[in-house]
């Protein structure tokens, strides 16, 4: 672990939603090494354990409860727990999401699937910030951080994912006017692909979108994480209302169409 006489989160207690792996998981054991006390949440409370228990056997501080961001009570408690356990609250990172595949038709999609998605994805977010809120502007340096998406600026798929990011973005800015004179800062990252369990099996779709990235390689979580670390410390004072890309360049530059145009 790093020295926490010297990390930027020594003193701080941090909230991340959706942690028993993925990005989530990276993110609470890179804010624990830099000296965070982590409450890791998960709707499978065995994948939270396992995170928090690989952050303790790092030599960093982590406690762990299961939460299912879709009910506010459980969200409620879950602050409540933070701040129990470690004083008081600093840093929320809302990562917890759903997802499903469109119907073959958009006359075919499921109400109950695409409600679900904007109910975790977005709504999920809200209920979190809101039952954090109070407690972040207490620390005096409090900060949200969403895990957006690319997907909620282009299109790539997934009416309701993409809807329920692109919302997440709208959220983050508008709450960052709001939370701002209270002292808490609202910032999101939004990341391309990124190589986690939800793309197990697709091993030969994930050869073909690397090579759209002009990094030429896709994201690891760990990328997602450093860029969460940036915008919860100190370091982003003067950041707020930001989206944060950590895409590898795909949406700044088309490599698809220079290929295509060099008959690749």
């Amino acid at each position: 672990m790093t020295d926490i006489r010297t990390a930027r989160f020594h003193g701080h207690t941090a909230l991340v939603t959706g942690a028993g792996q993925g990005i989530g998981a990276a993110t609470a054991r890179r804010l624990a090494t830099e000296g965070a006390a982590v409450l890791v949440t998960d709707l499978d409370g065995d994948r939270a354990a396992r995170t928090a228990g690989q952050i303790r056997e790092q030599g960093g501080t982590a406690a762990w409860l299961a939460c299912d961001v879709g009910d506010a009570e459980a969200v409620g408690a879950a602050v409540a727990h933070a701040v129990a356990a470690f004083g008081g609250l600093d840093v929320l990172v809302n990562n917890a999401y759903a997802n499903h595949e469109d119907a073959p038709l958009f006359e075919d999609e499921d109400e109950a699937a695409w409600a679900r998605t904007l109910d975790i994805t977005l709504t999920g977010a809200y209920r979190c910030s809101r039952a954090a809120l109070g407690h972040l502007a207490a620390s005096g340096r409090g900060a949200i951080v969403n895990i957006g998406s690319v997907n909620g600026e282009q299109d790539f798929g997934g009416h309701a994912y993409s809807a329920a990011k692109a919302g997440l973005a709208s959220l983050t800015r508008t709450l960052a006017g709001h939370a701002g004179p209270r002292g808490v800062r609202v910032n999101l990252v939004a990341p391309g692909t990124i190589r986690t369990a939800a793309w197990a099996g697709r091993d030969d779709d994930l050869a073909r979108a690397a090579g759209l990235y002009p990094l030429g390689r896709l994201g690891e979580p760990e990328d997602i994480a450093a860029a969460v670390a940036f915008l919860a410390s100190g370091d982003a004072a003067w950041v707020t209302g930001t989206t944060l890309r950590v895409d590898g360049g795909l949406m700044g530059v088309n490599t698809g169409f220079r290929k295509a145009m060099r008959g690749e």
